[in-house]
């Protein structure tokens, strides 16, 4: 019987633990600084960069008002970009990056469960009076957006738009018209 008590006794400690995580996904601690390595998953709108790479730092603010400055940004495809999200607020935000489409049905999945833990390359969760980075490589070209999808906020208008001009068609496009036949 102490062998099953013991048994049961370091599950609920686990269970607890993993509840209080999620609890956590979103608190004021939550997501602070990173830990672990960096998964690489091509996504629509490009894949993690490497910090050393970035070719480009972009400072955003996030406030209370639920606006980001800027809310537009314009980038070169190939582009590696670090940005530094500081919430000046005094609530927690969000700085993800997606497609308008991703976006909107992360936005109404955190509406029904708002302590949802996730935490990908393309999110940076900011506490109050603290800075976020994210390094993205922007590898593919098109527009694109970025929000804070803490329940409420997105809909509120906390959200904005990254442009990413394609380099290749250009090159080509020059390239071509000095050729003679």
């Amino acid at each position: 019987m102490t062998g099953l008590k013991g048994t049961l006794a370091a599950t609920l400690v686990v269970t607890l633990a993993v509840a209080s995580a999620a609890a956590q996904a979103h608190g004021e601690e939550a997501h602070a600084g990173k830990a672990g390595p960096v998964v690489k998953e091509q996504k629509d709108w490009g894949i993690a960069g490497d910090a050393k790479a970035a070719t480009r730092t972009v400072q955003i603010r996030m406030t209370d008002d639920m606006r980001f400055t800027p809310d537009r940004i314009e980038l070169r495809q190939g582009d590696t970009v670090r940005f530094v999200v500081r919430n000046t607020g005094k609530v927690m935000h969000e700085f993800v990056i997606g497609t308008k489409k991703e976006l909107d049905e992360h936005a109404a999945l955190m509406l029904k469960f708002p302590n949802m833990e996730h935490d990908e390359p393309y999110m940076a969760h900011v506490p109050p009076g603290r800075t976020g980075e994210i390094v993205w490589t922007f590898n593919r070209a098109g527009d694109f957006d970025f929000a804070c999808l803490i329940a409420g906020h997105y809909q509120a208008g906390m959200v904005g738009r990254i442009q990413v001009a394609q380099v290749a068609a250009a090159a080509a496009g020059t390239g071509a018209a000095t050729r003679k036949p």
